[in-house]
């Protein structure tokens, strides 16, 4: 079989794709290549001023909006000035993401950092986005998962990891979470007759500045380790390839999960990747979409929902956090 590569991209003219950490690594280079192909790309980016700079050298239609994953109000007030613009979203691509080894940290709402950034903020965001998505032509939601989901548990009686903090167990359990809630939104999706379409993807082992950063505690030896992890990796370019096939490829079902197909899933090119038995289990897909809706304060697809797009003014259709 061919390998897939981003020239197979098909025309993406007329649709409007968010990405979500566009400054760097995996989601520059999906956002760069979604606006080569024609798409208008939304840098949902942290750090506008990183966001601008980098806009200026991707060629084709791209803006920047500010979005702090680990802030629910940020991912509100994102959620409803991009929906009273753009009220049609063809692609979700929910990328960003954070790896810390150092000490537990939590976010401005008091959530543990990487759990808040990597999963509970694109869940409340994708519920966010729904209505416009379901208004898009072919929507997907993309969900960036990592191979290190296949060795986490989820505690969900602590799920913030809260007894016996251990920084790389909780980046796995975040990332195990990301992936369960991307199966989970395949299934309610599918229940409710919806058009959108959830599909996962992973990288592999790619070269990005997400491993250098986690060592910054370190200061000396970290960046020893970071050289040294750096050696087992492949470019960016490569890595980013899963989730572009996810997002554009013809023919791609709800639930499918692509990733690199060489030595373990590390590297090489795109194929059907292994979901790991925790994260295809129905049962704890459902207690994490309800744990996650009392976190977030962000509910959607219950029994009952309605996706259909807002009637009313995108402002008035963002529920409220529960206090």
């Amino acid at each position: 079989m061919t390998a897939w590569t981003a020239d197979r991209i098909p025309d993406q003219t007329g649709r409007v794709a968010v990405v979500t950490g566009a400054t760097s690594g995996l989601g520059l280079v999906t956002a760069t290549e979604l606006a080569r192909h024609g798409a208008h790309v939304v840098l949902a980016v942290r750090r506008t001023a990183a966001g601008h700079e980098v806009a200026r050298g991707i060629a084709g239609d791209v803006e920047v909006r500010e979005l702090d994953l680990a802030s629910l109000d940020s991912v509100r007030t994102f959620a409803a000035g991009l929906t009273a613009d753009h009220p049609r979203v063809d692609l979700l691509v929910n990328n960003a993401g954070v790896v810390l080894l150092g000490p537990r940290r939590t976010s401005v709402d008091g959530l543990e950092l990487q759990l808040a950034t990597n999963m509970l903020g694109h869940f409340a965001l994708t519920g966010l986005l729904l209505g416009a998505l379901t208004a898009g032509r072919g929507a997907r939601v993309v969900s960036l998962s990592s191979i290190t989901h296949r060795t986490a548990h989820l505690d969900l009686d602590d799920l913030q990891d809260e007894r016996d903090y251990r920084a790389a167990r909780a980046y796995g359990r975040s990332k195990l979470a990301t992936t369960v809630f991307g199966v989970e939104l395949d299934r309610r999706l599918r229940a409710v007759g919806s058009p959108v379409v959830s599909v996962l993807a992973h990288p592999g082992l790619t070269r990005t500045n997400l491993t250098p950063r986690a060592w910054e505690h370190r200061a000396r030896v970290g960046r020893l380790i970071s050289s040294v992890g750096l050696l087992a990796t492949q470019r960016v370019e490569q890595g980013a390839l899963p989730q572009l096939h996810a997002a554009t490829a013809p023919g791609v079902r709800g639930g499918q999960f692509f990733g690199p197909a060489g030595w373990g899933e590390t590297r090489g090119r795109v194929a059907e990747a292994r979901l790991g038995r925790e994260a295809a289990d129905p049962a704890l897909g459902r207690r994490l979409w309800s744990a996650a809706e009392e976190l977030t304060g962000v509910r959607y697809l219950g029994v009952g929902v309605d996706v259909s797009p807002p009637r009313t003014s995108p402002d008035r259709s963002v529920p409220r956090r529960s206090r």
